[in-house]
């Protein structure tokens, strides 16, 4: 018994080890024009959490977006930009029904992949997926995948 408990320890360690190994994303930073609008979006619509960020300067602010990556949001862009739909980032939430209702109650606008308002697309394999844009333009898709 003492011998499989063993191997098994050392399988887990060596998968974690492999893991470390490949390339990840470690996070991915926005520029925005207003910090406060764009906390307000992440944290209360998209519900991410807050990490402790390094400058407490109140410029930046980090998001937790996986067991080890982020989003960084720092203030400075001068204004809001045109952002092309192709370039975004993906969330996939827990309950999609729950996070369009969140949607409707903040009045918070969505469309499905071609453009249509308040409408929902779904992939190929069912996958169900909406389009939004933050504060600054950026555009993010949220969907229910069950990976």
């Amino acid at each position: 018994m003492k011998q499989i408990l063993f191997l098994f320890g050392l399988i887990i360690s060596l998968h974690g080890f492999a893991q470390q190994n490949k390339v990840h994303i470690n996070h991915t930073a926005i520029y925005v024009v207003d910090i406060k609008k764009a906390a307000a979006f992440y944290s209360d619509i998209i519900g991410l959490d807050t990490v402790p960020e390094p400058f407490h300067d109140g410029q930046h602010i980090w998001y937790s977006t996986g067991a080890h990556s982020m989003l960084h949001v720092i203030e400075g862009a001068k204004e809001k930009r045109t952002y092309y739909k192709n370039q975004h980032t993906c969330f996939t939430v827990p309950s999609f029904n729950s996070f369009i209702e969140k949607l409707e109650k903040a009045n918070w606008t969505w469309e499905d992949v071609n453009g249509k308002k308040n409408a929902i697309t779904t992939r190929i394999g069912g996958v169900h997926q909406i389009w939004l844009q933050d504060p600054d333009g950026y555009w993010l898709e949220i969907n229910d995948d069950k990976y």
